[in-house]
């Protein structure tokens, strides 16, 4: 488990979100593979370290980034210790933000995740989204037809001419 803390500010968005994807790159996942699954990651983190600065900040000097990388999953978890419990819900199409959370489910569930708000012990809040990490590549298939061989000659001496 990684934990990287930040004052709540606007400047803590693209601190998080280059730490996270260094973070991930530093814990081998480099590469084409992984490229979708870290590009949702960092929309993710995005979004709900922008909320932790836009919605509690007056409750919340600080926000704090979690990553968790088991076997099958990634976890990114937001806390900040305003308590009130956002929802996910279609906004007004007229009104600027207010879809975060929305984008936040959205992603997730397109990748096969889950995401959920939680309690924490302290009356704050984390908002957290696991998604599967990619599956390896397939390996190749045999060839059916019988690898090529150099021509030998059968006495060990040259071919006659």
């Amino acid at each position: 488990m990684w934990r990287f803390a930040a004052a709540t500010s606007e400047a803590s968005v693209p601190r998080t979100r280059h730490a996270v994807r260094d973070r991930l790159l530093a814990e081998g996942m480099a590469g084409e593979r992984y490229q979708e699954l870290i590009d949702d990651l960092l929309l993710i983190v995005s979004e709900l370290v922008g909320n932790a600065v836009t919605h509690a900040a007056a409750l919340s000097p600080q926000v704090t980034t979690e990553l968790r990388i088991d076997g099958s999953h990634v976890r990114i978890a937001v806390e900040d210790g305003h308590p009130y419990r956002p929802k996910a819900q279609e906004s007004d199409l007229g009104r600027l933000g207010g879809r975060g959370l929305l984008l936040v489910k959205s992603i997730t569930l397109q990748a096969g995740g889950v995401c959920d708000v939680e309690r924490t012990e302290q009356g704050g809040k984390v908002i957290w989204a696991s998604l599967p990490l990619p599956p390896l590549p397939a390996a190749p298939l045999p060839s059916a037809d019988p690898p090529e061989q150099d021509a030998v000659a059968l006495d060990g001496g040259a071919w006659p001419v």
